[in-house]
């Protein structure tokens, strides 16, 4: 079983197409047949079910998937490894992020990134929190932007937080609540409440908020994109439970942020996965001095290092 044979897997399991597949690994297409075959008869299993429009991965193919991820990441961070040790580092960084990485201060350390290694390329992958969480675990991203569930991270996640708020109600002018000093969740036993899907990180302390204080929680309308939360309350749908860092929503001219009481407070980090799996090119963005959180007021932590 060779590097690069498991390198033709990975670039046609993820294309689903031997023919792109090929052109992706920059050979010809019996090659990577040629490859696929030989490992299949090695394994003793088919990896691929073919047919004449579509290739997908098997039962077997599907159990190698994480091995080979692994083993070309391993290669991946060797090589930048000794990059870096000649003073040019390379390769790529692989990373995820969920709805309000751009209230970070996660883009300013990223251009600081670029500055000091602009021979690494970056690559961005858009998620909910529970969908990218996954991926740092098995390896096919290297850190991941999410909210902080309330019961803490995993011990085999390495953190940073970088945004640390509280959730804030978002509501329509001319409603009356817009006129509150604060808003208590007993409002949305009897008014359609909006907020984030079960795939977010932050429906979780939101759940666990409502059951705190022994408030119902059911939300009317999900979803994890907080501009259309706020066009869903200039419509006169409901009020929305929101995090309260996202930029523009203080700005927008038809709707008031209320605060929420009891207060929903919340932290975003970056995290990785703890121990020798970290590539040269993130230990070099782990490495650039830490800002803080974005809104370190709202809630005092001693965990905003690395660990």
């Amino acid at each position: 079983m060779e590097v690069r044979t498991l390198r033709y897997f990975l670039a046609v399991a993820e294309e689903e197409s031997f023919t792109r597949a090929a052109a992706r690994c920059h050979v010809a297409q019996p090659a990577i047949s040629q490859q696929i075959r030989a490992l299949e008869r090695e394994l003793g299993e088919a990896l691929f079910e073919r047919d004449s429009r579509t290739v997908r991965l098997t039962d077997a193919g599907r159990a190698l998937l994480p091995h080979a991820r692994s083993v070309s990441a391993s290669v991946a961070a060797a090589k930048a490894e000794f990059a870096a040790r000649s003073g040019l580092l390379t390769g790529t960084l692989e990373l995820g992020a969920a709805d309000g990485v751009e209230s970070s201060s996660l883009p300013a350390l990223l251009g600081t990134f670029h500055r000091l290694y602009p021979g690494v390329g970056v690559q961005l992958v858009e998620g909910s929190s529970a969908g990218l969480i996954p991926q740092v675990r098995q390896g096919s991203l290297d850190a991941v932007f999410v909210a902080v569930p309330p019961e803490g991270l995993d011990p085999g996640f390495g953190h940073r937080v970088l945004v640390r708020d509280e959730i804030v109600a978002l509501v329509a002018v001319g409603r009356p609540q817009a006129e509150y000093g604060s808003l208590s969740l007993d409002e949305f036993v009897t008014t359609p409440l909006i907020t984030y899907g079960p795939d977010s990180g932050l429906y979780t302390r939101l759940r666990t908020a409502f059951e705190e204080a022994r408030v119902p929680f059911r939300p009317a309308y999900a979803t994890n994109h907080v501009a259309l939360q706020l066009e869903l309350v200039a419509a006169g749908v409901g009020i929305a439970l929101a995090a309260g860092a996202v930029r523009g929503i203080t700005r927008d001219p038809r709707v008031t942020v209320v605060p929420v009481t009891p207060r929903i407070p919340y932290a975003k980090a970056l995290i990785w996965r703890a121990g020798p799996h970290a590539s040269a090119p993130l230990r070099a963005l782990l490495d650039l001095p830490h800002q803080g959180p974005e809104h370190p007021a709202a809630e005092p932590s001693d965990s905003d290092h690395r660990e």
